[in-house]
């Protein structure tokens, strides 16, 4: 009632109402209004929820917010393939986004009395859709303009509201739409197949999901889960030599992989025993510059906390989204390694100098560069914004400590890319002993540079005693080493993400989002702090291989990312993305749909609903195999153990099949687990099989 008041006021006395300008959440309405108003602007409420009326210029501005997407897509068509769909407000769709209705009446309310609109939501495509939404359905699009800007600082959204684009950003706006359609399409298709899949056979109704995005993440870890289970390492022999030198023992390493076989080792052993000493023939010496890291974007930042502190990406990103928020740092889901030239470099150094943590690293760092502040920047760039980097306003407090720890990873980031190289001398002592040549490394910091600001690089120095050239030093010690070739390293949810940076799925603000999704749908889970595939993740990853083979493939969905980013360049039509999208999926699920019943039986004994007629002797999954009894996994497992028993033969010459299995189950490290666990059943005599024998009987 106030504000239509005070609207009606404004509307006698000129003529005119107000201009409306739609932040993304409120924090960020409190500090545009704030910015704008000089500390003016005064807050009232609608439906509870906040906003603010200022003046400026004779003009009368509303401040109010959105809470991120508040309109959703839906469709009331049953079935798949499913083409039609339309955009509603989320509470009609998600039961979770109820707390966005009043903050949808309140911007409905507010448009009524706008002249004109201002999108002030986030500068990237999400931010756009949101202002868009708003104004399409409650005002006047033809009215509105856009506010960009990368921090949340007074003086950015002063400049930014000084320097309007008079228009909405369309192209964001339509790859934005296109992106949410295409995965909507994508996914509702994907998911309805599989869940229809179940219910043709079972009768049941179990939530199932796939993705554009989503379901060739899950294939690739499936895929690296079965590699790192099944594998048998290979095995290799090195001498290791220490030498006594004034009191000090130094080891060396052998240099060739000439040594094939232990019997080979123990000769070679023996023969340098005999010699009695090293000789030092070569010290290699050479200086290298260790560039400065280039300023955060959210993907290195992401691997970074995780590195460092262990934090997940999703976690790291909704830290970073939060000190953004309160103006600490800049727009966190960018892409960029770079700094504008713009950006007063010296202001925010003198700024940040008010926090006595940072105020010798600072004064230490203007004195090493004379106050020229050049940021050494990576190659990677972003159209809406720039790298991380803190505004240089000062935290009275942190909402937790690793809000704290996140913000300070920044900043030293930050002082890093200014500072100098860190100077690395590297060698190498090279030896000989009974004609074989062993060799030493070692790495001393002499300059530490940019190490100085940010210390959570490691060199790994290493220090040698001042040999010279020609001397003879006597031998302590001759040892063989059995090395045994390491597994694919578990996952964690940085590998992951890492991985869909390489190949170019998903997005900076999105890519962590999905990977939570394969948690929440039970895909996969964590355990000892290393990512593990779930049966129902196995089945749901060889059902979307198997039938929906084309509509999973990276190649596919790295595809229509390109396209989507042809439309925020004005190069493609959303329209035109979008048909193809729909003529893909169409001929895509016209061939699932000829396995539905089989792919229902494989889902349903999955999830336990249809039991399996023959267990696996190892595991709950159904036996591949009659004869043996073993699940797919497990005989994989099983054909990978025959076959590399004749490798290992022929490096353990004696080596008998029994032994051979001991040293298989032993190897926790190297060994991966279905491999040991058949290795065991075939070791108490659970499963047969013949060392004589390489393939199983149902090849």
């Amino acid at each position: 009632m106030y504000l239509q008041k005070r609207v009606y006021r404004a509307q006698r006395n000129s003529d005119k109402g107000y201009i409306l300008i739609i932040a993304e959440k409120p924090k960020a309405a409190s500090k545009i209004a704030k910015a704008l108003s000089r500390g003016k602007a005064i807050r009232k409420t609608l439906y509870n929820i906040p906003y603010w009326i200022f003046e400026h210029n004779g003009k009368r501005y509303v401040v109010a917010s959105a809470v991120g997407h508040l309109f959703g897509i839906t469709t009331n068509i049953r079935g798949f393939p499913v083409y039609k769909y339309k955009w509603v407000p989320i509470w009609e769709t998600e039961s979770k986004a109820s707390y966005a209705r009043k903050f949808y009446l309140c911007l409905k309310k507010l448009c009524e009395g706008a002249i004109e609109y201002i999108n002030a939501c986030d500068y990237d495509i999400e931010g756009s859709v949101i202002g868009y939404m708003v104004i399409k359905n409650f005002g006047d699009l033809s009215k509105a303009r856009r506010m960009r800007f990368s921090s949340l600082t007074e003086e950015e959204l002063i400049t930014a509201f000084k320097n309007l684009m008079p228009s909405l950003d369309w192209s964001l706006i339509e790859a934005g739409l296109c992106r949410h359609e295409l995965d909507w399409l994508w996914g509702i298709n994907s998911s309805r197949a599989l869940m229809g899949a179940v219910w043709r056979i079972t009768r049941r109704r179990i939530i199932l999901s796939a993705g554009r995005v989503q379901s060739p993440t899950l294939i690739e870890v499936v895929r690296r889960d079965v590699t790192r289970n099944t594998y048998i390492p290979s095995v290799k022999f090195k001498l290791e030599i220490t030498a006594s030198y004034k009191g000090s023992l130094i080891s060396f390493t052998l240099e060739s992989e000439n040594i094939k076989t232990r019997v080979e080792a123990e000769r070679a052993k023996r023969l340098i025993e005999r010699e009695g000493y090293i000789t030092v023939k070569k010290i290699i010496e050479e200086y290298k510059d260790i560039l400065p890291p280039p300023p955060f974007n959210l993907g290195d930042l992401q691997a970074e906390a995780h590195k460092i502190y262990g934090f997940s990406p999703m976690n790291t990103q909704k830290i970073a989204e939060d000190l953004y928020l309160d103006a600490l740092i800049s727009y966190p889901r960018t892409n960029s390694q770079k700094l504008p030239p713009s950006l007063n470099y010296t202001k925010i150094l003198n700024q940040l100098s008010r926090n006595p943590q940072y105020i010798d690293l600072i004064n230490l760092l203007m004195l090493e560069t004379g106050g020229r502040l050049k940021p050494h920047e990576g190659r990677k760039e972003d159209p809406a914004h720039p790298a991380i980097y803190p505004t240089g306003l000062r935290p009275r407090s942190f909402p937790s400590k690793n809000h704290e720890r996140i913000y300070d990873l920044i900043v030293r980031r930050f002082l890093a890319c200014f500072a100098s190289e860190a100077i690395v001398k590297t060698g190498k002592v090279i030896v000989k002993a009974a004609g074989y040549t062993f060799s030493k490394s070692f790495r001393i910091v002499k300059d530490y540079g940019w190490l100085k600001y940010y210390p959570f690089y490691e060199i790994g120095e290493t220090e040698i005693p001042p040999l010279k050239e020609g001397e003879k030093i006597p031998i302590a010690k001759v040892k063989v080493i059995t090395i045994y070739t390491k597994p694919p390293k578990a996952l964690t949810k940085a590998d992951i993400l890492k991985w869909m940076e390489q190949v170019n799925i998903g997005t900076e603000g999105t890519r962590a989002r999905i990977i939570e999704t394969l948690f929440s749908r039970k895909y996969l889970e964590v355990k000892g702090g290393r990512v593990k595939v779930t049966k129902i993740g196995y089945c749901i990853a060889d059902v979307l291989s198997t039938f929906f083979k084309d509509l999973t493939s990276v190649e596919l969905t790295r595809k229509f990312e390109e396209y989507i980013k042809d439309i925020r360049f004005n190069k493609r039509r959303k329209d035109d993305v979008l048909f193809e999208a729909k003529k893909t999926l169409d001929e895509l699920i016209e061939n699932y749909k000829k396995s539905l019943h089989d792919i229902g039986i494989t889902l349903g004994k999955s999830l336990n609903i249809i039991p399996v007629s023959k267990k696996c002797i190892l595991c709950d999954n159904e036996a591949a195999s009659d004869k043996l009894l073993l699940c797919k996994h497990h005989l994989l497992a099983y054909e990978n153990l025959l076959k590399s028993y004749d490798e290992w033969r022929k490096i353990f010459t004696t080596l008998s099949w029994k032994d051979y299995l001991k040293k298989i189950i032993r190897l926790r490290g190297s060994c991966g687990k279905w491999v040991r666990e058949v290795a065991q059943a075939i070791y108490e005599g659970k499963v047969e099989a013949s060392p004589l024998n390489t393939r199983s009987d149902n090849q």
